[in-house]
């Protein structure tokens, strides 16, 4: 078996396209355009990749962008003060805090600043909380974007053993979440997992979200499964490359997502998505 690729920077486009028209039909009814606020703190290389293809992704998609590149050495009351007046804009419906941030700023005092229907990239307690209780909300955008994946290849979820790897509060914990919602019977396994290969070889789903190059085997992958690699990794040689051996596991699954091409588009996607769906929320 060879298996099937499932084509994440098309599947992003489209959905940028559709918010573009979405967008351009706001205008037509005299409403404003969403924007979307990026904060970057400090010159961390793949931050700032990130960022751009976020702005981007935005002029693309017709939506209003505001940027603030900030010194590492941004205290984290003038950050948080920056938030407070993002806030009150009714002009922005999102607000993005470019992840990681410097050492003595609390992350997670940040993300739960922002108010928590601006929370585009859905990090924000009441969000994930609203998820787990199944009424979600601002949606996690790497997990949203993964349901979008497999939705784009009829992936049935009812009946079927979806494995985790990695239980991150970014990615794996939502994902379980997004995974438990849809009807999927879940398993997530972590750094404390006695035996994670034994549970990937039963999976139908696999989802692989450690941020460890070719932790999930290419021989562990159950024939004709389905396979979503999270994980992007820069090796010595700057290739980029991710949580799953893709050649072997390619001869086993029947869907993969490559890396790159695969999730990472669709992240940026769902973060117009949010963007656009918290803006029309509103009257004007």
């Amino acid at each position: 078996m060879t298996a099937n690729i499932i084509d994440g920077k098309k599947i992003a486009a489209d959905i940028r396209e559709n918010i573009r028209l979405q967008v351009n039909e706001r205008i037509k009814r005299g409403k404003r355009v969403p924007g979307l606020a990026v904060i970057l703190i400090g010159n961390n290389p793949a931050s700032q990749v990130y960022v751009k293809h976020k702005r981007a992704a935005c002029e693309q998609a017709g939506v209003y962008s505001v940027s603030y590149d900030l010194p590492r050495e941004t205290t984290q009351h003038e950050l948080l003060t920056i938030i407070d007046e993002l806030n009150n804009n009714t002009q922005i419906d999102g607000i993005l805090v470019q992840l990681p941030l410097p050492d003595h700023i609390d992350s997670q005092l940040v993300i739960e600043h922002i108010q928590p229907n601006k929370d585009v990239d859905g990090f924000h307690p009441e969000n994930i909380g609203k998820l787990a209780l199944r009424i979600p909300a601002m949606r996690p955008c790497t997990p949203y974007g993964v349901m979008h994946l497999l939705d784009s290849i009829g992936e049935t979820y009812k009946g079927r053993h979806a494995v985790i790897v990695g239980a991150s509060n970014i990615v794996g914990r939502p994902m379980m979440l997004e995974l438990i919602l849809a009807g999927a019977t879940v398993t997530l396994c972590h750094r404390f997992t006695a035996d994670t290969a034994a549970f990937v070889q039963q999976a139908d789903i696999v989802i692989a979200a450690a941020g460890k190059p070719g932790l999930v085997k290419g021989e562990w992958i159950k024939e004709g499964a389905t396979v979503i690699d999270v994980g992007i990794n820069r090796l010595e040689t700057g290739k980029l490359t991710g949580d799953i051996e893709f050649t072997k596991a390619s001869e086993r699954a029947k869907w993969i997502t490559p890396v790159p091409g695969g999730v990472g588009p669709m992240t940026v996607a769902m973060l117009l998505q949010n963007t656009l769906n918290a803006c029309n929320k509103h009257p004007f």
